[in-house]
């Protein structure tokens, strides 16, 4: 069997202008290399600066393609990049899928932090995030936590204007945008404006964000009820704070990555965790049509932005193409309920909870002998009277580990 090359690689950060002077540093990697790679844009900004005889790859893809180029070669590459490539870069990425890679980095300031010094305000507080060629997940979670100052790197499809829209639609008003377009170019343009005026403009394809508060504003736990819009005529149907938050401690949320909320109706459990618990990912299932536009109504209300709803009967969905979970709340079960936790222990990953607050004897009776069935761990019920409702029991069992070969999707 052929010995596979080490692979050596130096990743040379570069600003943004034509003017560049390289760094002692880079002035001996373009002395001691003879192969470089990277985009067209830094080969314009390196040209003047590459020895005679020198061999340029044009860099067509992300870390595994710059992986395979280096064994096709052979040797030690330099790479060029832009800015930082360690902060969501190409270096960082070669960390991941050729961890037994040498990689040498010598940096130039990244886009955030330009911009930071650009507005005079504290690098150090900065919480980066991204949504360059991904989904809304670090922003929103970063929202949820309150924090003060928020980077976000953009794309085409989330540019600035975008994101001043999410913010004014889940009620995140209190930040000022400020946007830096073409950093360290001639053209550069920085500007700061109210989450209004952002929203209704354009930008230059290449810019970033910093988000700026006056201070924190974290979540309170806690919803306040009355913002909660609820089902005509079904005032009870709401989920009551003190059982939502003792089935969201049952849950153990804190340590899992996926509740699922089977039978969410007004989005109450969804929305709770989704606010305590900024990097869970939460799916919630219903299959009752009008719930859709109240989950989407009372997420907007409360500031809880990012929740997947699953619409339809709950046996019909193809479990396989929805996120593992490792968390389950069954709001609701159609008096199938056993059928329901068999169907959950499928897809559970190892260790996982399932919740359930029940009033009936019968779905007592219920969930204890599907539990059993499965061969879950059943943990003390919780038994709680608000007001003058009905007692609640609450019901929690836990997946063993050793009796699953199921493995979560990420």
């Amino acid at each position: 069997m052929m010995r596979q090359p080490n692979l050596s690689f130096c990743v040379i950060g570069l600003p943004n202008r034509p003017d560049y002077m390289p760094s002692d540093d880079v002035r001996r990697v373009l002395t001691d290399y003879t192969v470089f790679c990277g985009g067209e844009r830094q080969r314009e900004i390196i040209s003047p600066w590459l020895p005679a005889g020198h061999r340029w790859l044009p860099l067509q893809g992300g870390a595994r393609a710059l992986q395979e180029l280096a064994r096709e070669v052979g040797l030690p590459l330099a790479v060029f990049a832009s800015g930082d490539p360690l902060f969501y870069g190409i270096a960082g990425a070669l960390r991941k899928v050729a961890p037994e890679a040498r990689v040498k980095v010598l940096p130039w300031f990244n886009c955030l932090q330009m911009l930071s010094h650009r507005l005079g305000l504290p690098y150090a507080e900065l919480v980066a995030t991204s949504v360059h060629g991904r989904d809304w997940v670090e922003l929103d979670a970063a929202l949820l936590r309150g924090e003060r100052l928020i980077g976000v790197l953009t794309d085409a499809e989330r540019p600035p204007q975008a994101i001043a829209r999410r913010l004014i639609e889940y009620g995140f008003l209190g930040y000022t945008l400020h946007v830096g377009e073409t950093l360290e170019s001639p053209e550069e343009k920085i500007e700061s404006l109210t989450l209004e005026q952002a929203a209704g403009r354009g930008f230059h394809s290449l810019n970033c964000v910093v988000l700026e508060a006056p201070k924190p504003q974290p979540p309170a736990p806690g919803l306040d009820e009355s913002l909660l819009a609820g089902l005509p005529g079904r005032p009870d149907m709401v989920t009551k704070m003190p059982v939502r938050m003792t089935s969201l401690v049952q849950l153990d949320l804190a340590s899992r990555c996926c509740l699922w909320d089977v039978g969410f109706c007004t989005g109450s459990v969804s929305i709770e965790a989704c606010r305590l618990f900024p990097r869970l990912q939460v799916i919630a299932f219903e299959k009752r049509p009008e719930c859709a536009e109240l989950l989407a109504r009372n997420s907007r209300a409360c500031r809880a932005p990012g929740i997947t709803a699953v619409m339809g009967d709950f046996f019909a969905q193809d479990l396989a193409v929805i996120p593992v979970p490792d968390a389950v709340f069954i709001g609701g079960h159609s008096g199938r309920l056993g059928g329901m936790l068999a169907r959950i222990d499928t897809v559970l990953a190892p260790g996982g909870r399932v919740v359930i607050n029940a009033v009936r004897e019968s779905s007592r009776a219920d969930f204890f002998a599907a539990i059993a069935a499965l061969g879950y761990l059943s943990l003390p019920p919780i038994r709680l009277q608000v007001d003058d409702h009905n007692p609640i029991a609450v019901l929690t069992a836990t997946k063993p580990v050793q009796q699953s070969t199921h493995l979560p999707r990420r």
